[in-house]
């Protein structure tokens, strides 16, 4: 390990953000549990793939909405990317969000389908479906179907050799799902049925591809994640967001647990919390013990995994044709210092930096904010995205920033 924070992490500084009198900079920060903390062995492993090009670090952002949407975790991708060009590795787990009717996808890609979808989430109590990692499953029963995914950051290319297809055929025959770059039609290379992968390898992908399905009559097919690799030592922020979700709805999928090993985290940032204070009966004991549950999911795969806690940004309740503040965030926020206090980790407080109760307004005047009064706009969410990145970036390289309470 390096004798020094700041030494690991030299090149990389905070970037330029728009400055807003409303925003409190100060608390732009990560704050560090003071109790066995695991930030060094992330910053470690950094060290390692920097100075001697060796091995990834894999960052998993997972929330709700306000991941699902994009913007948020893909300008942190962006920033981590720009901070050290030449260490791009693969995209990551991705899910083809618009395969199904009325689903947002992603912003840096995306999704065309031919043939019908059924959508199934983890914000239900039942699944018609068994889902994983992603949290959500789309599925077809047509005779013949196709997914597309297409590329569309025009800063970031990213080169890929491996593709993952996280799935599973039901009815009579078993669905070979065919993938097909450009004019070129390639065979998995590798089935595993009891983990539910198709794998393909010796591939060439930089912007778009396409999965091609053919059912039988009583057979079909269910997607429920695609995990985009290269050889290529660098970075690979992977983004798992379902639109409602709370912490007990990732608990409620089957493969979970089991697919994290697919992701090797290093990082994980949670963002959970906004849905789960939207519960009039909100139990802060329950919400943290959720939490618990799911930090030891992650700790089966890497007991060393380092944990950021995003606080609830300020937020509305609508009753009736009224606004109310949601003062539940107050105790999530509580909630989230003690969970980085009992698991090493770390919280990024959301809520400070936007002004706390009433804040939201603010932001919403300043069209950083959408006029429900809980998600931010394209540009808030760019904002929030680089001071997570800043928050990141001043704690590694040990800058001596007040923790803001």
């Amino acid at each position: 390990m390096c004798a020094s924070w700041s030494a690991c992490f030299a090149q990389p500084k905070p970037v330029h953000v728009d400055k807003y009198s409303f925003i409190n900079y100060r608390a732009d920060t990560l704050y560090v549990a003071k109790n066995q903390p695991l930030l060094p062995y992330f910053i470690s492993k950094l060290d390692t793939l920097i100075t001697l090009s060796s091995g990834n670090i894999n960052i998993v952002h997972i929330g709700g909405s306000h991941v699902q949407a994009g913007t948020f975790p893909h300008t942190v991708r962006q920033e981590f990317l720009n901070a050290y060009p030449g260490f791009s590795a693969g995209r990551g787990l991705i899910f083809p969000y618009a395969a199904a009717p009325k689903c947002n996808n992603p912003t840096d890609y995306r999704t065309r389908s031919i043939g019908k979808f059924g959508l199934v989430r983890n914000v239900h109590q039942e699944h018609i479906k068994p889902l994983g990692i992603s949290g959500i499953a789309v599925y077809t029963l047509d005779s013949i179907s196709e997914v597309k995914i297409i590329h569309r950051d025009s800063l970031t290319k990213f080169n890929t050799t491996k593709i993952t297809l996280l799935g599973y055929a039901t009815g009579d025959s078993a669905t070979i799902p065919l993938l097909l770059i450009d004019s070129a039609t390639f065979q998995p290379t590798q089935i595993i049925p009891e983990k539910r992968q198709f794998i393909y390898e010796n591939i060439c992908v930089t912007d778009s591809f396409a999965f091609y399905l053919a059912n039988k009559a009583t057979a079909s097919f269910t997607i429920t994640g695609i995990l985009l690799e290269n050889a290529n030592p660098g970075i690979i922020y992977h983004s798992i967001g379902v639109n409602g979700a709370s912490t007990d709805a990732f608990l409620r999928c089957v493969h979970f647990e089991e697919e994290i090993a697919l992701l090797s985290p290093d990082m994980v940032i949670f963002g959970l919390g906004i849905n789960d204070a939207n519960d009039p009966d909100f139990i802060p004991s329950t919400f943290k013990e959720n939490y618990l549950a799911l930090v030891a999911q992650f700790k089966k795969v890497n007991p060393n995994c380092f944990f950021i806690f995003i606080t609830n940004n300020d937020s509305y309740r609508k009753v009736g044709k009224k606004y109310h503040v949601n003062k539940n965030a107050l105790k999530v926020r509580k909630v989230m210092y003690e969970l980085a206090e009992a698991t090493g980790g770390a919280v990024f407080d959301q809520f400070e930096i936007m002004g706390g109760l009433h804040s939201m307004d603010k932001w919403r005047l300043a069209k950083l904010a959408q006029n429900d009064r809980v998600h931010f706009t394209k540009a808030g969410y760019e904002v929030m995205g680089k001071l997570l990145f800043n928050a990141i970036v001043r704690e590694v390289r040990g800058l001596d920033d007040e923790v803001i309470r």
